[in-house]
């Protein structure tokens, strides 16, 4: 008999928010939630690092679902924390169980022994990203872009992050620019050009496998976690996105 990770009171590990209407747009989401399952307790993680950026992406649950309400696009969300499994690493990558994050250590996860990752990404990897390749096979006949949303926080390894946002960009240097261009043209912010981070085919995982294998157009949006902490920083930034991604994609789509 295969064991299993998730009980009965256990949430599932995804939310789908269908489309209310038209869209090009598919909102996804890998570091929503930050759920952990019933059998493994709290990780060995004290109640204040459960707060902290390390075990979700702060404010982008918010963002996803007012944006959604505003664009009618399909948003998918993962559910369980990140100190579970990082939904956005490959099976079997060095920190997708990670046994310290932001100098905080995960005792649990520094015990985990393989069939303990492989129950993980069974039944909370996997799922995740089938329903994102199912929802991308519903709309092969229409024009899409996969819109990945993320936060980060203000400060890590001792540096201020002084961005307000950032694209990440790897193989579509095209949908990347536009999109910097048009968040440049605000004014008000300061943007980040493959920052704080740099995506790569092995850093990420979700847009490598559901839009760059695929040939699709995709942007990875970063938003800073002090901006969208609370409710009415969240609506500022939906509101925002919310009327950028169209002149993106009409701009995209232009010859």
């Amino acid at each position: 008999m295969i064991s299993t990770l998730l009980g009965s009171g256990d949430p599932p590990p995804v939310i789908i928010r269908a489309a209310t209407r038209q869209s090009p747009f598919l909102l996804v989401s890998d570091h929503a939630g930050r759920a952990v399952p019933e059998a493994l307790g709290d990780l060995g993680v004290s109640p204040e690092d459960w707060t902290r950026h390390i075990a979700w992406d702060i404010g982008i649950h918010g963002v996803g679902r007012l944006l959604h309400e505003s664009l009618g696009a399909t948003l998918i969300e993962q559910v369980y924390s990140r100190l579970v499994i990082d939904c956005n690493r490959a099976p079997g990558h060095p920190t997708s169980v990670p046994k310290l994050s932001d100098g905080t250590s995960v005792p649990t996860n520094a015990n985990a022994d393989e069939a303990c990752r492989t129950r993980r990404e069974r039944e909370i990897l996997h799922p995740y990203h089938d329903c994102i390749q199912e929802a991308l096979a519903a709309r092969r006949s229409q024009p899409t872009a996969l819109i990945a949303l993320h936060s980060f926080t203000p400060r890590m390894n001792g540096a201020d992050r002084p961005w307000h946002v950032g694209i990440l960009h790897h193989k579509d240097t095209r949908s990347a620019h536009i999109m910097l261009d048009l968040l440049r043209q605000e004014g008000d912010l300061t943007v980040g050009d493959n920052e704080p981070y740099v995506l790569t085919a092995t850093s990420d995982y979700t847009v490598p496998r559901h839009a760059e294998a695929a040939g699709l157009p995709y942007l990875e949006i970063e938003i800073r976690q002090d901006l969208i902490a609370e409710n009415a920083g969240q609506a500022v930034w939906a509101d925002r996105l919310a009327r950028l991604l169209p002149r993106y994609w009409d701009q995209l789509t232009t010859a």
